[in-house]
């Protein structure tokens, strides 16, 4: 990893990033993270991303695979998939950094078109593999448009499709090359997943999903878990009981109307897999939370 982009990194985390850490920048889909020290696990369902870690470490976990990366290395994540981060190693003195961007499905299918490497087989929804350093130093001239606001419209285009370019011929490139393919299993499950994250309050019938995948239900069961390592009834559970948290400690709704408003009927029900999912009772673990946040600020 370039000194160049480290440095490119903190410079912005100093000028932009809010008190959480984050660092948002004038190019679509990318961000810049920072934290000064160890936190709490965070739960989320990720959209496709790449993320750069330049300083400190990071553990992640997706359902039964958990993932360390540290300096140097990059995380890929393939699917919309609920999971589970942690900042390991941060301090004051040499705070955790990182760069994230979302993939640009269309700008990967437009390159897969004219890339004539094979499409690969079935890939891990999430892998960790040292950075390429045409993948950092596109990261870099990505960065330093931000200082140059004028050159965002002109150069952000071609600059984005140089990364996911080198991204293409790099270490993750078989994994994110089938997510350009137009027809392919990827592509067909994740408008299945769309499906459930708009409409994740509602039920769902597995055969109405495996439908707008244009599968049969055999093999959208098999290809959903190939492409997320879940179900797709542990896919909405997660997605609801992340969205449910959310309520209750950003907004503070209690546990009841936070179970009704992510679609459960019983609050039991709720309750019992609220506490399988994240450890502890909806009122305990939000308790928890809420006193660590504020011993945070």
């Amino acid at each position: 990893m370039t000194e160049q982009l480290l440095n490119a990194v903190r410079k912005h985390v100093n000028h932009h990033a809010d008190q959480a850490g984050i660092a948002r920048t004038p190019i679509p889909g990318l961000t810049v993270i920072s934290a000064t020290a160890q936190t709490e696990l965070s739960y989320a369902i990720q959209q496709p991303l790449i993320c750069l870690v330049l300083q400190g470490t990071k553990h992640v976990i997706m359902g039964k695979q958990s993932f360390t990366f540290c300096a140097g290395d990059s995380l890929l994540i393939m699917a919309d998939v609920p999971t589970a981060s942690q900042i390991t190693r941060a301090s004051a003195a040499e705070p955790y950094l990182s760069l994230l961007l979302n993939l640009d499905i269309s700008i990967i299918a437009e390159l897969v078109s004219e890339m004539s490497a094979a499409s690969g087989s079935h890939q891990a929804p999430i892998r960790c593999e040292q950075t390429d350093e045409e993948v950092a130093d596109a990261a870099f001239r990505l960065l330093r448009l931000l200082d140059r606001p004028a050159s965002i419209p002109v150069l952000q285009a071609q600059l984005m499709r140089e990364f996911h370019y080198w991204l293409l011929a790099g270490r993750h490139g078989a994994a994110i090359r089938r997510l350009g393919l137009p027809n392919g299993h990827e592509q067909r499950v994740a408008r299945a997943i769309a499906l459930i994250r708009a409409e994740y309050t509602q039920r769902l019938p597995v055969e109405m999903l495996a439908e707008v995948a244009n599968m049969s239900v055999s093999s959208f069961h098999e290809n959903f878990r190939a492409v997320t390592s879940l179900t797709p009834l542990q896919y909405q559970k997660q997605l609801r009981m992340i969205e449910a948290r959310r309520l209750m400690l950003a907004e503070g709704i209690n546990a009841a109307n936070a179970a009704f408003a992510v679609g459960y009927e019983s609050v039991h029900q709720f309750t019992r897999e609220y506490k399988r999912m994240f450890g502890l009772p909806p009122i305990r673990d939000i308790a928890a939370a809420s006193v660590k946040l504020r011993a945070a600020m």
